[in-house]
């Protein structure tokens, strides 16, 4: 009976023991089996975070100093927030040709881009011209109501297209004329007539001046061909000459300099770029962290944070500035509260 008992017991244990060994196996190969299936999730998840990647089309109306570093504070601003192999950058010159800007971003929309950036106003113009869909922002676009035909314009543009403004306050740069040059009596007002965004700063800053009694006359050029014999007139005539945030301007500032500094008319720049090279004085902005700004627009837009029918144009900081080896070529003493280029 105890030999029955021992068996009975031995057998028992020895079942428990297999029944023990076979739950284990079957945790094992489940356990194995799950984080196969994880592990194989997560090497989804990564290979589509991979392939996530965005195309930006760049138009640049014509390659200076402002819009450069415009473009370049953009794709800076793209890349620090969305990694460098996140975004592939097609950038293209429109060699300060309305009719190339357009070729340009009818290419963008053939190749699908995710995003067009259209850098100056004849750029965001051909832009919108081209598409109603792909989101466009405009950088170093004066005035988007002006550059859009947009009656009473509020703010905010709608529908596909948003971006920052490069707009220093008018008044504010019409009044430099007077507390620079106390005593002039005659203000030129020299830019580019086939710039829209040209004709609405000088004509408001001409209002302003002449609020101020002076006497102000423009100076209209079509393009760089004519810009020296319009400048020279200008020079002759003009006690000071004023100069509007202009890109046929900031491509040739250097006629510019040629003609107003030899006859020692000083001149009063729209933006840093133009005065660092013409000019005396300038309230101006950075085109590099307004470009930054319409970077950071972009993410949100891209990572759907944010809806650009419903985003306002933004601007950025002025700060009064002066060039420093114009002055001192001229005999002007810099004015106080203003910083000079470059430092």
């Amino acid at each position: 009976m105890k030999n029955l008992k021992k068996v009975l017991t031995m057998t028992l244990a020895a079942a428990m023991m297999i029944s023990t060994f076979t739950a284990c196996g079957q945790t094992a190969e489940q356990s194995s089996a799950a984080s196969s299936v994880e592990d194989s999730a997560a090497a989804s998840e990564d290979s589509a975070a991979a392939a996530e990647k965005y195309t930006i089309g760049i138009v640049q109306l014509v390659e200076h100093v402002a819009l450069d570093a415009a473009t370049e504070g953009f794709k800076q601003a793209v890349i620090d927030a969305l990694g460098e192999d996140a975004v592939e950058f097609d950038f293209q010159n429109g060699q300060n040709d309305s009719n190339t800007c357009s070729t340009i971003a009818n290419q963008f929309v053939s190749n699908k881009v995710d995003l067009i950036m259209a850098n100056a106003t004849p750029a965001l113009q051909a832009a919108s011209a081209a598409t109603g869909d792909i989101p466009i922002l405009g950088t170093s676009v004066t005035e988007y109501g002006v550059a859009l035909a947009i009656q009473d314009f509020n703010g905010t543009v709608g529908g596909n297209i948003s971006g920052t403004s490069d707009l220093a306050p008018l008044d504010q740069q019409a009044a430099m004329v007077a507390e620079w040059f106390p005593e002039a009596k005659e203000v030129g007002l020299l830019y580019c007539s086939a710039e829209a965004n040209s004709q609405y700063q000088v004509d408001v800053v001409k209002a302003e001046l002449e609020k101020a009694g002076l006497t102000a006359t423009l100076y209209p050029f079509a393009d760089s061909n004519d810009l020296a014999s319009v400048c020279t007139t200008a020079a002759e005539k003009s006690d000071v000459i004023y100069v509007p945030t202009d890109n046929t301007v900031a491509s040739n500032t250097g006629i510019i300099d040629s003609i107003c500094q030899p006859a020692k008319v000083p001149v009063i720049a729209g933006e840093e770029g133009i005065c660092s090279g013409c000019g005396v004085a300038t309230l101006s902005i950075s085109y590099y962290d307004l470009g930054y700004t319409t970077g950071q627009m972009a993410v949100k837009i891209l990572t759907g944070e944010a809806d650009i029918s419903t985003m306002a144009v933004e601007y950025t900081k002025t700060t009064p500035k002066y060039n420093a080896a114009i002055c001192e070529a001229l005999e002007i003493t810099p004015l106080e509260g203003y910083v000079a280029i470059g430092e």
